[in-house]
This record gives C-alpha cells, structure tokens and sequence, in this order.
C-alpha cells in the first residue's frame, strides 16, 4: 500500500464531532505542544517531557513523546487518518491534506497539534469489521499505524491474508497493556450487546434495571406510546419513582424530536430513562437537559457500565443474554 493509515483520536472519542466539523485531526499535550517541532528526536521530546513535568512517570513520558513524535514527523500528507466515535460505533476515515501546524488558541481542547483533512462523507460502521480489525482498533494509543490488512478492509479494497501483529514501535509506546486489554474488553462486550436484536436489548435493559433493586413491566411486542418497560419499587408503578423507560435499538442517532415526543406523553411525577444503542445528537442532549421531567439519556457505553457494575446482581435470564466471565487484574 502506497499510503499508511493513521488511527487518531481523543479520550473516549469526545472530539469525534470537531475533527469532522473543523476538517482536522488534533492531538493535545499541551505543555509539551509549544516544544514539538518537526526535526527533534523521540529522545529529545522525551527529555524535554520530563523537565516540564518532573513528577512524570519515565512510561508515560515515553508514551506522550512518541506520539507526539509520530503525529509530527511520520504522519504525512496523503496518508490516510481515521478515527472512533464509541457512542455512534463508526469510524470517520479521511486523507491527510496538509503540514503539521500548531494551534495554540485549541490547546485547552486537546487539539494544540493539528493536521488539515478531507474526510469521506460516509462514515464506517464497527460492526462491519472483522474481528481481527476491531481488535486492532482497539488500541489505547492515540495515535498508531494500522496494519494494511486493516486498511484494505476499511478502505473496501482487496482483502490480503490476517496475520494479526504489533509493531515494536507501538509495543514501545503502549505503556500500560493492562489498560489496554480493559478498553478491548469493553469494546468487545458492545459488541456482543450490540448483536442482540430488539426483544433481547429490551429485556436487558429491564434486567439491569431490576439488578438496580428495580421491579419491572416490559410491554408486549406492539404499540407500547413510548413505554417499553416501567421500573419502579413495588413493580406496579405505585410507588415513586416511577421510572418510564423507551429502548431504541438501531444505528440512527435520536433527535431532539424523538426526545420531545417522548417527553410529551410523561407525567409530572414520572421519571425518563431514554436507551438509544446508536447514540443521541447535540440537540437531543440539550432537549434533554431543558426536559419537564427528569430524564436520562443511556448511550451503548452507559448500558455496558451499568451491566458490568451490576453484573453480580442480575438475574441468570439477563446473564444468559451478555454472558460475562469476571478477571482479576493487578492495579
């Protein structure tokens, strides 16, 4: 392949929408940001590193530098970058179109080291891929080399042979393994989560519920006017909270109009818990914030969290739909 690609991306994917709105790919570092130039050395970076922040573990200062080092001397025009959204599940995929530049007015964004893109206008979705590549962009780092393998496969482009390797210069840069195998396992539980189809999501949302200490109605397959389960304490909906629950079970982001029909048919004591597995838009958020009722937005990632925080107390019909196995780590 004539042009590498690039995974980049910020913490948990949070800048996912500017990288696509301003046309870039940025990273942070911001005390370091100033100092990387094109031309120093992975060891001067990491030296330099060090002295602004003395306090800094030896790993994790070799880990920013070599990323800092990668984003400005090996990533170059023409190269192909791409980067996640975990609470859509897709992938934006563009080509690079200019020069490392610095922008000191976005560092307390995250994004003080910028380089201009040309992204696709169609986006990537996760559960596309094969297993081998979600693995592989699965990764911590924030900014690593695909492996072509993953390349042709994104680009739709002739599959060669899966032959599933890390490069030294990652192995290098991955400090922390552990953290690493955590983040691929929660990913790798979306997965499985996101498999399920609509009577499965919706009976697992009513399990984590009563893991909650919640008792629960699930409505029948049918017209439900916006109450797929109804969570309270005595079962029934009597007692307070009553919690009125909507699953929505598709690749779409909802909309503020989604929200507000929701919304429309709650009472005044009620409680609004919305599950959207394919994420929610800005103007959904904010039609939520400014709801009557007091309403939570549950994306993919927030259904996984609560799950595995309340793996212990769901009951064996919920475990048999996401079956988990509990690993002991080192802290």
């Amino acid at each position: 392949m004539q042009n590498k690609m690039w995974m980049i991306r910020g913490d948990s994917g949070k800048l996912y929408d500017d990288f696509r709105e301003r046309e870039v790919v940025a990273i942070g570092w911001s005390q370091l940001a100033p100092y990387a130039k094109p031309g120093l050395t992975r060891a001067q970076l990491i030296e330099r590193y060090l002295e602004l922040e003395p306090q800094t573990k030896l790993g994790t200062a070799r880990s920013g530098a070599s990323q800092v080092w990668r984003f400005i001397n090996e990533v170059k025009q023409g190269d192909w970058v791409i980067t996640y959204s975990p609470a859509n599940r897709t992938y934006l995929v563009g080509k690079v179109v200019s020069d490392f530049q610095y922008h000191p007015e976005w560092s307390e964004e995250g994004m003080g080291l910028v380089r201009r893109v040309k992204w696709n206008t169609q986006e990537v979705d996760r559960d596309t891929l094969s297993t081998a590549s979600k693995n592989t962009l699965g990764s911590t780092l924030t900014v690593f080399q695909l492996p072509d393998y993953a390349v042709a496969e994104l680009l739709k482009e002739k599959k060669q042979a899966i032959v599933v390797a890390v490069t030294d210069d990652v192995k290098d840069a991955d400090e922390d393994p552990l953290l690493g195998m955590e983040v691929l396992a929660f990913e790798r539980i979306k997965d499985k989560i996101n498999s399920l189809d609509w009577d499965e999501m919706q009976n697992l949302v009513a399990g984590v519920l009563r893991s909650m200490n919640y008792k629960t109605q699930v409505s029948p397959v049918g017209a439900d006017r916006g109450k797929d389960i109804i969570a309270s304490p005595d079962g029934f909906g009597f007692e307070n909270p009553r919690i009125i629950v909507e699953v929505k079970h598709r690749k779409e982001q909802m909309t503020s109009q989604h929200i507000r029909s929701f919304i429309g048919g709650r009472h005044k004591d009620d409680r609004g818990l919305y599950v959207s597995t394919g994420g929610f838009s800005k103007d959904a958020r904010y039609e939520a914030d400014r709801s009557t009722i007091p309403l939570t937005l549950w994306t993919l990632d927030d259904l996984v969290r609560a799950l595995v925080e309340n793996y212990d107390q769901v009951d064996i019909e919920t475990k048999l739909l996401v079956p988990l196995k509990r690993v002991h780590l080192p802290v």
